[in-house]
């Protein structure tokens, strides 16, 4: 039998995200014929403990490696990545998110690793950042850029803004989307009608969201969506799963317009399947994207979806066909979605089925891996 690759695959976090969970899912998927596999990450994310469990991968937790650029703890980082590499004589390292592509890829460079590849898993850079903060993601995306053998981008809206940034050139880049495993989201009438009593008892319109509360998710205009939707359907239940540092001024803002009655902010959920079922649609105001996981996972659900047309997303919804998609901020035009939606039952069954039928190819997540593999296979074909 052939010697098996080294493969690494770094990432900076692992919260609970799509980024991080699509990351594991290789870790543990790889062929073990073919790799052997290593995972290194920062420390205190909610899937650490599930990454510990993989089978035959070891797995290596960095404090240094932080979401906050910090030089002394960044430099910190950078050795420890470049000398685990030597270490384990890495042949390929797989780079997820800005801050771990970043360092991941110089310290590849710095140890002589014969293959690098960076996912983008959504730019770090975004329209209405502070400009000195999206100049330097875009500078250090360019000068990365030369020292990465192929950019994988989970949609082809991420590959068309790199290129016109002049972020590595077009034979760089490889689009695999970011995956599903459909079957999870999909549960029998009865689970589904146990789920939906145990989360909405009195069986009120219900809207889905399945988003952490950061200003890339633009959680305030959910709130502004739910008032406005509010005045027109008084009845209709917000489900909201997800943590972080927005979540006080959210729940202040709640308060204030009097929509306590309207919300239940249920923190981490892995559940997504008896959510989704408990619910009528799923509803995300993000300002920007790569390819949200959410959305496939409401569409394997048979569920309808509203969304803001960035980045990845009008990739997976097709305009008032599997759901509605809006512009950023535009929370008239969401309130009305999702009411169209609420208040129209075959609606969101015909956009729910046809959700369901449009998931192939790489929106599953065994056929993102072999596409992944098939890329591996290539670059070290190409370099011999």
């Amino acid at each position: 039998m052939a010697k098996r690759v080294k493969v690494a695959h770094v990432i900076t976090r692992l919260e609970l995200g799509g980024a991080q969970q699509n990351t594991l899912y290789c870790c543990a998927h790889h062929d073990r014929q073919k790799f052997e596999v290593v995972l290194i990450s920062g420390v205190g994310g909610y899937l650490d403990a599930e990454a510990k469990k993989i089978k035959n991968c070891k797995t290596y937790f960095l404090p240094e490696l932080k979401h906050a650029i910090h030089p002394r703890w960044d430099i910190v980082a950078l050795w420890k990545l470049s000398s685990i590499f030597k270490k384990e004589q890495i042949q390929i390292v797989h780079t997820h998110s800005s801050k771990a592509g970043f360092l991941g890829r110089w310290a590849s460079h710095l140890a002589g690793v014969p293959y690098v590849v960076h996912t983008v898993h959504g730019w770090g850079f975004f329209k209405g950042q502070f400009f000195l903060k999206s100049f330097l993601y875009q500078t250090l995306e360019r000068w990365t850029a030369p020292i990465t053998d192929a950019m994988i981008v989970v949609s082809q809206d991420n590959a068309d803004e790199g290129l016109s940034h002049g972020i590595g050139k077009k034979e760089q880049y490889k689009m695999i989307h970011s995956g599903i495993v459909s079957s999870k989201y999909v549960l029998s009438s009865a689970k589904s009608k146990k789920a939906r009593h145990a989360l909405n008892p009195q069986n009120r319109p219900c809207v889905l969201v399945l988003s952490n509360f950061k200003k890339q998710k633009s959680p305030l205009d959910v709130v502004e969506t739910a008032k406005q939707l509010t005045a027109k359907m008084p009845s209709v239940l917000f489900l909201w799963a997800g943590d972080g540092p927005l979540l006080s001024i959210v729940r202040v803002t709640i308060e204030r317009e009097n929509l306590s009655n309207n919300f239940k902010l249920l923190g981490w959920r892995e559940d997504i399947a008896e959510l989704l079922a408990a619910s009528d649609v799923m509803f995300l105001a993000s300002i920007h994207e790569g390819l949200p996981r959410v959305v496939l996972q409401t569409m394997a659900a048979g569920k309808p979806v509203v969304a803001t047309a960035v980045n990845g997303t009008p990739e997976a919804v097709k305009q008032g066909v599997t759901g509605y998609l809006t512009q950023p901020h535009a929370t008239e035009e969401m309130a009305a979605a999702l009411g169209e939606i609420l208040s129209n039952k075959s609606l969101a069954l015909k956009m729910g089925k046809a959700g369901k039928k449009s998931l192939k190819g790489t929106f599953l997540m065994d056929k993102m891996l072999i596409e992944i593999e098939k890329l591996y296979g290539a670059l070290m074909a190409q370099k011999s």
